[in-house]
C-alpha cells in the first residue's frame, strides 16, 4: 500500500470530522450538509473522463460508479462528501492520492 500525503490526510480527517459531526458525535465540529444524491455521471461528466478513469483516478470500483450512475445503488455519506470535494477540487484531491 502506498503511503499517503499530508494532502490525502487531511481530506480523509476532514471526511472523518463531518462524518462524527453528522452522526451527532462532535459538538465543535463547523456546521455541513452532505446531500442525499450526489450526480456522479455529472461529476465525471465535467472532467470528461470514462468511468473506468474516474474509478481509477479517485479509487472507485467501475462496477461502484456504474451502479451509482445508473441509479442501482447510492454511495454512503462519507463517499458522497468526497464525490463533493472531487467535484470542486478534482486535482488537489488527485494529489492527494498520488504523492
Amino acid at each position: 500500500m502506498a503511503k499517503m500525503s499530508k494532502a490525502g490526510k487531511k481530506i480523509l480527517e476532514g471526511i472523518d470530522a463531518a462524518l462524527a459531526y453528522a452522526k451527532g458525535e462532535d459538538d465543535n465540529a463547523v456546521t455541513i450538509h452532505v446531500p442525499d444524491t450526489v450526480d456522479v455521471k455529472a461529476i465525471r461528466g465535467t472532467m470528461k473522463l470514462s468511468q473506468q478513469a474516474f474509478a481509477a483516478r479517485f479509487g472507485f470500483s467501475t462496477h461502484a460508479v456504474r451502479n451509482w450512475e445508473q441509479g442501482v445503488r447510492h454511495p454512503e455519506a462519507a463517499t458522497r462528501a468526497y464525490l463533493l470535494v472531487i467535484k470542486k477540487e478534482p486535482e488537489a484531491v488527485a494529489r492527494a492520492l498520488t504523492e
